[in-house]
């Protein structure tokens, strides 16, 4: 996971069983170095996709895995449960119809909201890569996400701000403005690498993609 040619790497482990491959890249979640996290999150988005077109319940499993482990009776903390659930979902329509709320519910207040500032990263991260791809999903919760832009954890505003702005949720105008002099560095997982971002930075492009019209 740590190789510079990562391309080759994926090549590599896609060509493995999907249902033996899986299982091994869910402890990648917890590694300490940020990359090697990410980057088992895109195989596995890429592995389980791929598997939903030959084993729709098999997939389907693998979704509700990550659900139990977002789950407070699992007793487990649950890193890169919701981003890999992201990742599956912006891969693949039919999961993404079928699951999309259920990541949209752990930003809901009277759904099954995540409390833990570090574990709402990764939601808004998700939701923000099923909103690149299928907005149109997420649309009717766009109240839900506002608010975040208020956090005390800047990873959280600045991927709340991206999601907005993705989103074109003119509800989040005001806020964004208020952000665009924050000049707060974040790391962000995108395009496959990680990168460092001032978060008047994501709020400027935000309000930017807001003031180029509709979808």
């Amino acid at each position: 996971m740590r190789q510079a040619d990562f391309g080759s790497a994926l090549i590599t482990l896609c060509q493995l069983p999907a249902r033996k491959a899986i299982s091994p890249l869910f402890h990648f979640f917890y590694s300490a170095d940020e990359l090697v996290k990410w980057r088992a999150v895109t195989v596995v988005g890429m592995l389980v996709s791929g598997l939903a077109q030959r084993d729709m319940e098999s997939a389907r499993n693998v979704l509700r895995r990550l659900m139990w482990n977002l789950n407070e009776e699992s007793g487990g903390i649950g890193w890169g449960s919701s981003e890999a659930m992201a990742e599956i979902m912006a891969r693949h329509r039919g999961l993404a119809e079928e699951y999309a709320h259920i990541l949209v519910s752990y930003a809901r207040k009277n759904g099954n909201y995540i409390e833990h500032e570090l574990l709402q990263r990764g939601v808004l991260w998700g939701l923000g890569r099923l909103a690149q791809v299928y907005p149109s999903l997420l649309k009717e919760a766009g109240a839900l996400f506002p608010p975040y832009i208020d956090s005390t954890d800047a990873v959280v505003r600045g991927l709340a701000a991206r999601l907005c702005g993705t989103l074109r949720l003119d509800s989040a105008r005001a806020s964004l403005e208020k952000l665009t002099n924050d000049k707060t560095p974040i790391p962000l997982f995108c395009d496959g690498v990680m990168r460092r971002f001032q978060i008047g930075q994501i709020a400027g492009e935000a309000l930017s993609r807001m003031n180029s019209g509709d979808f």
